[in-house]
């Protein structure tokens, strides 16, 4: 099977979306220690979404994960709004022959964006204890335990509050280019004259932040790094993110975190562990398998990181000065991808 290029919405008619399905649930009862030899054999409510997933999904968003020849790797509902006004993720599965490939991550990407545009507020699932790799992924993209609706035993409760007010999106270098001069530079005088440590120093030159967005945009052109930015409703840049991959052939596992900003006047609604979340879940789609970045020791920075899963491996003294010019620690982290 080829790498998966796309997430698309299903027809529910496609024959592919039973298979899927199916193996999803012969799976689960399988490790739930109820195995079963084929769909006719599931209980009855799992065995009707296999026969007639048409009326068992209807309402609902149903996506598929197709690969270059357009073979299927995996599949993941997102149900209507039900009386709690959440939708709900489900039914998650990729094939074993497409794994490690970012599939997973990729599909509940595509999840929560249409959650978004259908202007949800939040957004539920639920996941066995014993799905390690599955949980590690829904942390990641800033899911939280709740309130079980679920009782079950060995079953958590999740949930991800949503922004549908500011959209993330990937700048290409001509995009990144048009924005140098106002609102990304504008985005980097505020991060480092509000005492952000990213490698400048205050008052920080508008004229030199539009410069190195310019060398950003070079570096993108050269595919070496890659740029999210938030935006608000009014179209003004909030946010911004950069993932950065090395051209060592021993190192062309892992990326870099860099450059994690967000505006003064927009913080505190989540958008910075958006942003880190959009870049995570691009590079396992990626393959990547490592992120590594480093942030001054006691920053408001690392309360996000440490939530984020991300796990601390050293601190260096007198690393870099502040923007004031005061040299400071940095911490060193690292988070590997599922």
């Amino acid at each position: 099977m080829n790498d998966f290029v796309t997430v698309r919405p299903a027809v529910l008619g496609d024959p592919r979306i039973p298979a899927l399905v199916a193996a999803y649930h012969l799976s689960t009862e399988a490790e739930k220690g109820a195995p079963a030899d084929s769909p006719a054999e599931l209980p009855s409510a799992y065995r009707a979404e296999v026969l007639d997933p048409e009326a068992a999904f209807a309402g609902d968003t149903v996506l598929l994960a197709v690969d270059g020849e357009d073979t299927a790797a995996g599949v993941v509902v997102l149900t209507a709004p039900r009386a709690h006004g959440a939708p709900e993720i489900k039914r998650l599965w990729v094939d074993p022959a497409a794994r490690g490939r970012g599939a997973a991550a990729a599909l509940m990407d595509g999840a929560l964006r249409h959650a978004e545009a259908a202007g949800a507020r939040s957004v539920r699932l639920s996941v066995w204890l014993w799905r390690e790799h599955a949980l590690a992924l829904y942390r990641r993209l800033g899911f939280e335990t709740v309130h079980p609706w679920d009782d079950r035993p060995g079953l958590l409760c999740l949930e991800k509050v949503l922004d549908p007010t500011s959209s993330v999106e990937r700048l290409d270098p001509a995009r990144i280019r048009a924005h140098a001069a106002d609102g990304l530079a504008a985005l980097l005088v505020d991060a480092v004259d509000g005492g952000a440590s990213l490698g400048f120093l205050a008052p920080l030159d508008p004229a030199e932040a539009a410069s190195w967005w310019r060398e950003v945009a070079d570096e993108a052109e050269r595919g070496v790094r890659e740029v999210w930015a938030a935006y608000g409703t009014g179209g003004e840049i909030l946010g911004a993110v950069t993932l950065v991959r090395t051209d060592k052939p021993n190192g062309r596992h892992r990326g870099e975190i860099a450059r994690l900003i967000v505006h003064r006047a927009a913080r505190g609604q989540g958008l910075g562990a958006r942003l880190l979340a959009t870049a995570e879940s691009h590079a396992a789609a990626q393959g990547l398998t490592l992120l590594i970045l480093d942030t001054q020791t006691d920053s408001p920075a690392e309360g996000l990181y440490r939530k984020a899963g991300w796990t601390p491996a050293g601190t260096i003294p007198d690393f870099a000065a502040d923007p004031m010019g005061t040299l400071r620690p940095t911490t060193l982290y690292y988070k590997r991808l599922p």
